[in-house]
C-alpha cells in the first residue's frame, strides 16, 4: 500500500505544483528544512534511547498545537521513565517549539514531521525510534500510522477534533483514509460530536475516549503576562489610553476592524500568520493611518494625525498583548471564509472578548462561553467594542463569566497524560 500512497501522493503533488509553487514563492515558505520534511532528524538533538525509558513522540502540526501540549509535556516531564520528543511541521511551528522545548529550554528533542511518502517516514522511525505516538488533535497519515502498526508502535490521538467539513472530506476519500483511523490506537477526543466522527471515519468504537478539550487547562488564569509592560513600551503603547487588541486575525478583516474601533482608542493588530502582516499595513495606509510595528517600533508608513495602528508582527506575543487590553477581538470569525480562532488565552485573562459569528471549528466551546454570557457573538465589532468600552460594568461580568467557564472545564490534560502513560506501559505519578 505505501508504493501506491506514494504513487497518488507524487502524482497530485506534480498535478498541484502551480498552486502550492507560487504559494511557497510569494510567502518565503520555500526557505524550509526540506531535509527534515523528508525524514532527516540529523542535528536536532536526538540522543540514544536510554535504559528503562520511553520515549514518546508528540506531534503538533504548527504553532496552536505546540502551544496546546505545553501543560502535557510539563505532566509527562514529570515522570522519569518518559522521554519526550516533539515534532512539527509548519516553519512558525518549529520556530515556537524550539523555544518552548527545545535543548536550550526544556531540553527536548524537537524534530521536523516527514511528508507522507513511505521512504521519508521510514527514516524518521528509524531514527526517532518511539516506544508510542500522539498526534495532536488529527494529523492522521495513512503511511505514517501504517508503519508503526508494522513497528508494534501505538498512535494516539489527543484532544482529537474532527469538523464536519473535515468529515465530509475524510468519507469522501473513503478507503484511501479508513484504513489510517482505522490503524489507532486509541482516539482521545473533545467531544460526543468529534467521538461520532472519530468512528464514523474508522476508529472503533472501543477505542475513542471523551475525555474534553486540554484547551481549557492552556488557559492560565491570571491578571499580568511577563513581558507585556516591555512591549508596551517598545511599541509606545500609552497605558492610559483604552486599548483593542485584534489577535489572529486574517485577510479581509483589516478594515473591519480598523474601522471599529473608537478613535479615542488604541487598536493592536495581530494576524495569525506572517504572511499576512503587510496586508494590515496596506489597509491601515489605505484609510490615512499610520502603523508602529513591533519589529520597527520608531517609525509609522504614514504621516498623520491620526492615531497609528499598532502591528504584533512577531510570533509568540499575542499573548501579553492581550493582556494589556481593555477589550479583546478574536480574528477568523467575521468573514465567514474561516471558522474562528482560540478566544480562552484573552479570556483567562480577564478581558471582555469578542468574535465574529463564524467559529465552527470552537462550536463546543463558544457553545458553553456563550450560555454562561462570557463572551460576546456579534457581525458588528464597532458596536460591542464601543458598549464594552463605555460599560465598564458589563465588561466587567463579561469577563468574570468566561473566567468561571475555564475554570470549572479544567482539568483534562491530566486525563491524556494518563491515556498516554498508558500506552508506554508507565506508571502515573501523582
Amino acid at each position: 500500500m505505501g508504493l501506491g500512497r506514494d504513487i497518488v501522493y507524487g502524482i497530485g503533488a506534480v498535478a498541484t505544483s502551480p498552486i502550492w509553487g507560487l504559494s511557497l514563492l510569494r510567502t518565503g515558505k520555500w526557505r524550509t528544512d526540506w531535509a527534515g520534511r523528508f525524514g532527516d532528524t540529523a542535528g536536532r538533538g536526538l540522543g540514544e534511547k536510554r535504559d528503562g525509558v520511553k520515549r514518546l513522540l508528540i506531534h503538533g502540526v504548527s504553532v496552536g498545537e505546540v502551544n496546546l501540549i505545553r501543560n502535557l509535556v510539563a505532566e509527562l516531564n514529570a515522570v522519569d521513565a518518559v522521554e519526550v520528543v516533539v515534532a512539527t511541521t509548519t516553519n512558525t511551528g518549529f520556530a515556537r517549539a524550539s523555544a518552548l522545548y527545545g535543548k536550550d529550554s526544556g531540553g527536548h528533542a524537537v524534530v521536523r514531521f516527514p511528508f507522507d511518502f513511505s521512504g521519508g517516514v521510514k527514516k524518521f522511525l528509524d531514527a526517532v525510534r518511539p516506544d508510542a505516538v500522539a498526534l495532536v488533535e488529527l494529523e492522521v497519515w495513512p503511511n505514517f500510522v501504517e508503519a508503526c502498526n508494522r513497528r508494534g508502535v501505538p498512535v494516539a490521538v489527543v484532544n482529537g477534533r474532527l469538523t464536519e467539513r473535515s468529515y465530509r472530506g475524510y468519507r469522501r476519500l473513503g478507503p484511501l483514509i479508513r484504513g489510517a483511523f482505522r490503524g489507532l490506537t486509541v482516539a482521545g477526543v473533545q467531544t460526543e460530536d468529534y467521538a461520532e466522527r472519530f468512528v464514523g471515519v474508522g476508529v472503533p468504537a472501543e477505542r475513542v475516549k471523551v475525555l474534553d478539550t486540554m484547551k481549557w487547562d492552556t488557559a492560565v488564569v491570571e491578571d499580568t503576562v511577563d513581558g507585556a509592560g516591555a512591549l508596551a513600551e517598545a511599541m509606545g503603547i500609552d497605558r492610559g489610553r483604552p486599548l483593542v487588541v485584534a489577535g489572529s486575525t486574517a485577510p479581509g478583516e483589516e478594515r473591519l476592524l480598523i474601522e471599529a474601533a473608537p478613535r479615542d482608542a488604541q487598536l493592536l493588530i495581530a494576524p495569525r500568520k506572517p504572511e499576512w502582516f503587510e496586508g494590515v499595513v496596506r489597509m491601515a495606509k489605505e484609510l490615512g493611518r499610520g502603523v508602529v510595528r513591533r519589529t520597527a517600533p520608531d517609525s509609522t508608513t504614514v504621516d498623520t494625525d491620526n492615531p497609528p495602528v499598532f502591528l504584533l508582527d512577531t510570533i509568540g506575543e499575542l499573548r501579553a498583548a492581550y493582556s494589556l487590553a481593555d477589550v479583546c477581538v478574536v480574528g477568523r470569525s467575521f468573514t465567514g471564509e474561516l471558522y474562528g480562532s482560540d478566544m480562552m488565552e484573552p479570556i483567562a485573562l480577564g478581558k471582555p472578548t469578542v468574535i465574529g459569528p463564524y467559529y465552527a471549528d470552537f462550536a463546543e466551546t463558544m457553545r458553553a462561553l456563550e450560555d454562561a454570557g462570557g463572551i460576546v457573538v456579534t457581525d458588528d465589532p464597532a458596536s460591542a467594542i464601543d458598549e464594552l468600552l463605555r460599560n465598564r460594568t458589563m465588561a466587567s461580568e463579561v469577563a468574570a463569566a468566561g473566567r468561571e467557564v475555564i475554570r470549572s472545564r479544567q482539568g483534562a490534560t491530566r486525563r491524556y497524560r494518563d491515556l498516554l502513560l498508558g500506552l508506554l506501559g508507565v506508571a502515573a505519578v501523582e
